[in-house]
């Protein structure tokens, strides 16, 4: 892993991204991180690179999304299954096409954007539900270990919910940090860092600050469905990129 200009410049514009939007909504591009580094190093290192920086990432944001943000209940629904999703992840990285279950993991999500969408764009609370709760908890977990795409299963749950933005935001956060700090061992495991790569992950910590502040006062000028169709926007965006991404490799194997 080399420290020249280039490699400085794309990591640095994929950090500032990735900590913008985990200031503005708590989390949701993560997913650029690893197709976007790709262009200046093996995605391997890539990934490898961007779980430490994610707890740093998760660290600088903590005292946006204090646990008053939080829905505990939702939490206490998702995250059992999000630990299960991301050990069988680990799994998965080692035994299967995980371009597949990119592919699947993106058409669902479409489906779900573009139905919003055609129903008018409206934010319709649904009572929350243990089941789908866990499922999509499990799915999270899987998708963050694998590619750190887990935020468009997550949203799948969270948006329906039409939790207060600021609730939405910081349960999407803290659901995040578990799988973060989980999910940094095994990916570090897959890459032995040499000096230059903890050089670039000190280099990224003032983008991930400037990132994270400017994302936090987007954020609070936001008005409630002014967040729900940036969110579901996101969504499309997301699912087109894992899905191009993951055809590519799966025709590719």
């Amino acid at each position: 892993m080399n420290l020249e200009p280039l490699t400085l410049a794309v990591v640095a514009a994929a950090m500032f991204l990735i900590s913008f939007m985990k200031g503005a909504f708590g989390g949701g591009l993560a997913i650029i991180g690893i197709p976007l580094m790709a262009l200046v190093m093996d995605p391997i290192a890539a990934g490898a690179l961007l779980a430490p920086l994610f707890c740093v990432t998760d660290l600088i944001a903590a005292p946006y999304w204090r646990p008053s943000t939080w829905s505990k209940p939702d939490l206490m629904a998702m995250v059992p299954g999000q630990i299960a999703g991301i050990g069988t992840g680990v799994l998965v990285m080692h035994l299967t096409n995980r371009h597949l279950i990119a592919v699947l993991i993106a058409v669902i999500t479409l489906w779900f954007a573009l139905a919003w969408f055609k129903g008018g764009g409206r934010v319709v609370p649904r009572p929350r539900s243990p089941t789908r709760g866990a499922a999509a908890g499990f799915a999270s977990g899987a998708a963050s270990m694998l590619a750190h795409s887990g935020g468009p299963p997550a949203a799948m749950y969270l948006l329906p919910l039409g939790l207060p933005k600021a609730e939405y935001a910081g349960t999407t956060y803290i659901f995040f940090v578990v799988a973060n700090y989980l999910k940094v061992w095994p990916w570090l495991a897959f890459l032995n860092p040499t000096r230059e790569f903890w050089w670039l992950v000190g280099l990224s910590v003032p983008v991930i600050v400037v990132g994270v502040w400017a994302g936090w006062r987007l954020h609070k000028g936001l008005n409630h469905l002014q967040l729900y169709r940036a969110c579901y926007g996101l969504l499309i965006v997301v699912a087109l990129k894992m899905l191009w991404d993951g055809l590519k490799g799966y025709i590719a194997v």
